[in-house]
């Protein structure tokens, strides 16, 4: 029997001499969800000059506690005149803070029967003020490259006037689902065969994490078609991800028709679920051969995928999940493979909680329907109710 290798023994060969893609330019409002190839510079300071944070009233501070004539109304996006010396100015919020004034009192605070206002006493010099440049300095680094770009990282670019960014290209991605047995939705099944749950299962979480399919395929337990189609794979894709025919059955065709057309690197995993994989080239497009297994196939996801998913895009916040601890309210015992149990995290005031899914069995789909997270339970080991579990947590 073949030694099993450890799941970052696989890992560092999938991502062994992997580089970003190239680089493209796009408009800012197709950039939702892109990865930065660039560190963007600010080009204005934000706020663009010293502002009220509240409807009230701008004055100089040394004025406090006096009756002032109101000699200006300033509102938000029109330029304030000079305050004149021994007066005030109603303001609104986000109204600029006009020249000579350094405070702003809130409205609640303020009596004003007519023309004038009574300025209270206890208030502190720039109370209010919003200072020019305090979330961003012209001329600092904005945004960093590797970012990936979601809504506060898109605001801030329209909130510089920047309408188009370097990213790295969507990698793009072949996705064949192997079997007789497999049948699409659509189609009645005829005995022995099942609905093809991995194809719209991977489909959405490759898409979550940033690649382009361009081709989806089904392929059928023949050596000369798998061969075929995955030629054609290679010929447009960066990397092919099959389901299923990783095995030693006879009807698994993946590892033969990989090894005539390119290399092939078959891996027999310590883990639970997900043991065969398969790592190869055709050319200059990588393979990720899955299991058949739904579940196997959604760990696979997260555990490999999403790495490789990151690194190709210059991401390095894609290519490790978050890891947290949480109190076990499950018994489990592993023996020579690690188990990546799925869970459900609840965040109580006494820490956080992973409950398990009850049947963890590989090809119970239902296991991952409210999964937070995989729970990692090392080899050989035994785990008690109220025990602290490492956890991965499954997010973008």
């Amino acid at each position: 029997m073949a030694e099993l290798q450890s799941v970052e023994r696989a890992l560092s060969a999938l991502l062994d001499d992997v580089t970003p893609s190239e680089i493209e330019r796009i408009d800012c409002t197709q950039a939702a969800g892109r990865v930065l190839a660039e560190t963007v510079t600010a080009r204005l300071d934000v706020p663009p000059a010293d502002n009220s944070a509240m409807d009230g009233y701008a004055l100089r501070h040394a004025d406090a506690g006096q009756w002032l004539p109101i000699s200006q109304r300033i509102a938000a996006g029109y330029a304030p005149a000079p305050l004149a010396p021994g007066t005030c100015a109603r303001i609104f919020t986000g109204g600029e803070i006009p020249p000579g004034a350094d405070t702003v009192v809130m409205q609640e605070r303020v009596d004003a029967p007519d023309a004038q206002a009574h300025m209270p006493s206890d208030i502190a010099q720039g109370d209010n003020v919003r200072r020019r440049g305090r979330d961003v300095a012209a001329g600092t680094p904005l945004l960093d490259a590797g970012m990936r770009l979601e809504a506060a990282a898109l605001g801030h670019l329209a909130g510089q006037g920047i309408t188009q960014v370097g990213v790295y290209r969507r990698p793009r991605v072949a996705l064949l689902s192997t079997g007789d047995e497999i049948v699409e939705p659509s189609q009645s099944l005829a005995p022995g065969q099942i609905h093809n749950s991995n194809r719209p299962m991977l489909s959405r979480l490759l898409e979550r994490f940033g690649a382009d399919l361009v081709m989806r395929e089904h392929v059928p337990d023949d050596f000369a078609t798998t061969q075929r189609l995955m030629r054609r794979a290679a010929e447009c894709a960066d990397v092919i991800v099959t389901t299923g025919g990783v095995s030693v059955g006879e009807e698994d065709h993946v590892k033969h028709a990989l090894e005539s057309l390119g290399q092939l690197d078959l891996w027999q995993l310590a883990m639970r679920p997900g043991k065969p994989l398969a790592l190869g080239r055709i050319g200059q497009a990588r393979l990720v051969g899955l299991p058949g297994n739904p579940v196997s196939c959604f760990v696979g996801a997260w555990v490999y995928l999403r790495p490789l998913m990151g690194t190709l895009q210059g991401c390095p916040r894609m290519t490790t999940l978050p890891r947290l601890w949480a109190r076990a309210e499950f018994e489990t015992r592993t023996q020579a493979r690690r188990h990546y149990m799925r869970v459900g995290l609840e965040f109580t005031p006494a820490g956080v909680v992973a409950h398990a899914f009850a049947d963890q069995n590989s090809a119970v789909l239902s296991s991952c329907l409210a999964a937070d997270a995989l729970a990692v339970i090392p080899e050989y080991t035994t785990v008690q109710a109220g025990e602290q579990v490492e956890c991965l947590w499954l997010t973008d």
